[in-house]
């Protein structure tokens, strides 16, 4: 079996809190390219993004305007050849009966497939404070001050680079050890951004980066040739 695997794309119910940055008929296009070229697709989390609201923890409204405003990406995310892993931006879809973890077996390869928050303290012991920080972030961009968003968002980048390394360590540390807790050949996260493959004796760790922000980062994994390889393009 083939699988791609997408995640991070953060599509939004509004154009001020959206950072999908993708035209919907182009990013359709990739979408049907890796339907066609796998037999698995999947949605390892952040698919969309629910934590912005006007409004704390309307969670569940934001997710349905979020699908209504990109119906045609909705459709085709779907259908069956497309399998969905929450985040913890799209936590509530988990209401819905999308889980938190997908395992799969092929040509006696086991591979592990979880967003990463789960390696985060914050989002997993002070949730609420951490979607907050989300709404506000929302309330921001809608008040029109996009640029100061972005400035500030720059700022903290900048003073948590170091950080901000610490946190693909610490996810890549925790999906490791998950994988080898449950005997898992490969551990495939998102969460952080940060597309990579990296080898831990017999386990194999890949981390699918992000479509947000007009990126395309996908995986493709094949154990039949044994290629598990990381694309910034198709």
């Amino acid at each position: 079996m083939s699988i791609a695997v997408i995640s991070d794309l953060h599509l939004g119910a509004r154009p001020s809190t959206d950072s999908f940055g993708h035209d919907d008929t182009d990013f359709l296009r990739f979408l049907r390219f890796l339907e066609n070229n796998f037999q698995r697709v999947v949605l390892l989390g952040d698919i969309w993004e629910t934590l912005t609201s006007p409004l704390p923890r309307e969670h569940a409204k934001e997710l349905a305007l979020a699908r209504a405003r990109h119906r045609e990406l909705a459709v085709q995310l779907s259908r069956p050849r497309f399998s969905y892993v929450h985040g913890n931006h799209d936590m509530v879809a988990g209401r819905q009966g999308v889980p938190s973890e997908l395992r799969l077996k092929s040509r006696g390869v086991r591979f592990l497939f979880a967003h990463g928050h789960q390696s985060d303290a914050l989002v997993m012991r002070a949730r609420p404070i951490s979607e907050l920080g989300v709404c506000l972030g929302g309330w921001i961009r809608r008040a029109g001050l996009g640029a100061a968003y972005r400035f500030f968002s720059r700022l903290d980048e900048l003073r948590s680079r170091h950080a901000s390394s610490d946190r693909v360590s610490q996810v890549e540390t925790w999906a490791v050890d998950h994988a080898q807790r449950n005997e898992a050949d490969v551990v495939v996260t998102g969460h952080t951004h940060r597309a990579r493959r990296s080898e831990h004796g017999d386990t194999l760790f890949m981390n699918s980066g992000s479509c947000s922000e007009g990126k395309i980062s996908f995986l493709s994994l094949d154990p039949a040739q044994g290629r598990y390889e990381v694309h910034d393009s198709y």
